[in-house]
């Protein structure tokens, strides 16, 4: 998908979609810093997009780990297939059934959440809904990683995790903020 393609499914989607812009190689490189690739067997990315941070990922995992990207846009969804790999599982579906895609994949437990979900677009009902699932799933010491472009929704990982670690990314438009918030 091409930048242009990019920036009309933002303006045609804003709320869902979250940007008009690509996320840099600096900040697909902020969010999956976070992740021990050497351990990690199943990482869950939501709100996939286009597939830029997901080839990261890709790029990074292990030959045996999986990768179950959801995205609710049928365009990138479109685009995310085109990714010649075994290891992804393209989504389309809402976060909010996080559960029974990965039971459907012979998963019980998740090892890192990566997510450019715009939240802040989101009724807060659902917001809470989809990262307290994501909690719950996640293995003791998981992270969920989250990329924001402002600080407005911080209190809603410190209300679920209890605690988030705030990383600035300025080298993207706009620049960025990664939150990183660990299961106890």
């Amino acid at each position: 998908m091409t930048k242009i393609e990019f920036f009309k499914e933002g303006i045609k989607n804003l709320k869902t979609v979250g940007t008009l812009t690509r996320s840099s190689k600096y900040l697909c490189q902020g969010m999956i810093k976070h992740v021990d690739f050497d351990t990690a067997k199943v990482i869950v990315e939501l709100g996939a997009g286009d597939g830029v941070i997901t080839e990261h990922i890709l790029k990074a995992m292990r030959p045996d780990a999986k990768l179950l990207s959801f995205e609710v846009n049928e365009s990138f969804c479109d685009t995310l297939r085109e990714i010649n790999d075994d290891r992804l599982i393209v989504v389309e579906d809402s976060a909010e059934n996080i559960q029974y895609h990965l039971e459907d994949e012979g998963e019980s437990h998740i090892d890192y959440v990566v997510s450019a979900i715009p939240f802040v677009g989101l009724p807060d009902e659902l917001g809470y809904d989809i990262i307290t699932k994501c909690r719950d799933l996640l293995k003791p010491k998981g992270l969920f990683i989250q990329v924001h472009y402002s600080l407005l929704a911080k209190k809603l990982y410190n209300n679920v995790f209890g605690n988030v670690d705030i990383n600035f990314v300025p080298l993207n438009i706009p620049p960025a903020f990664v939150l990183v918030s660990e299961k106890q």
